[in-house]
């Protein structure tokens, strides 16, 4: 590898002092680098990138900052199929490959292509307004969520899998997630952790209003859809479509979110010996 470009969480890389250190390790070692500048904030409140403007050239995004930068730019890069290497930044996460002490001994190992390429699944979403329009697709990495508007009441979920009504769920929510975001809402919500290497569909619900509802794990080729229901006082319901975080679209009764895994995937290279279950350990052990 020899073409890089760096994207950095400017709230963690102040003037992107560490950005620009890094850079000239790398040009010191005879490699182009680029440095990319964050376009404003997502609706999670993390910056994001543009696609057009890393060049075709790149061989390699470095990423710098926490597992919410390393997913934005995931999902920002989602058509580029660049490989990333995650530089920790944050507090102790799950994604981040190497922490900012050590970045120029796993730089050096990156030179020597000491290193191999990790595939994560992705998932594909569209939001659908009652009855029929497409209003908005995208990639998520981590999960998709429908979720309820406003702290008082539930809403009604319908949930379809391979056009097959599986159940309906009086909750706060539905989580669909990936493997890799096992370990994100999905955890928190009580589903289950899945290895990240794994090729499947998990959905957990969101304090569900019954004692027997549990997650759900699918096959990767099924698709899911979440249909928004009427509450018991025949009222439109209202709710969110939420990718990886960021809120990106407003939903009534009758709209729906048809889910299916993404042609991409997002490829992380991974440099050390640390299996995700030894993370998982250190993770669960510090909480």
């Amino acid at each position: 590898m020899n073409h890089f470009c760096i994207i950095a969480n400017t709230e963690k890389d102040m003037a992107h002092e560490m950005s620009e250190e890094m850079k000239e390790y790398l040009l010191k070692h005879q490699k182009d680098c680029m440095i990319i500048e964050g376009r404003g904030k997502a609706g999670n409140g993390i910056p994001f990138t543009i696609e057009d403007d890393i060049p075709d050239t790149v061989d390699c995004a470095i990423v710098l900052g926490g597992d919410g930068t390393i997913i934005q730019a995931a999902d920002d890069l989602v058509h580029k199929d660049i490989p990333i290497l995650a530089i920790n930044m944050g507090t102790l996460g799950y994604l981040a490959e190497v922490d900012i002490q050590s970045y120029e001994a796993s730089l050096d190992r990156l030179f020597q292509n000491d290193c191999y390429i990790e595939r994560r699944m992705m998932l594909h979403g569209t939001v659908q307004r009652y009855p029929s329009e497409d209003v908005f697709a995208g990639h998520a990495l981590n999960d998709i969520v429908v979720t309820k508007r406003g702290s008082c009441r539930i809403i009604e979920i319908h949930l379809w899998v391979n056009d097959e009504l599986i159940d309906t769920y009086v909750a706060d929510g539905l989580i669909v997630s990936t493997p890799t975001g096992s370990t994100g809402y999905n955890l928190s919500a009580g589903g289950p952790v899945m290895a990240p290497s794994l090729q499947a569909i998990v959905i957990t619900p969101i304090c569900p209003h019954s004692l027997n509802n549990r997650s759900l794990v699918i096959n990767p080729a099924d698709q899911v859809e979440l249909e928004i229901g009427k509450s018991k006082k025949n009222q439109e319901e209202e709710a969110y479509a939420i990718f990886d975080g960021e809120i990106v679209e407003k939903l009534h009764t009758g709209d729906r979110v048809r889910i299916h895994k993404a042609l991409e995937e997002t490829k992380f290279i991974k440099l050390n010996s640390n299996s995700f279950y030894s993370i998982l350990r250190n993770k669960l052990g510090k909480e």
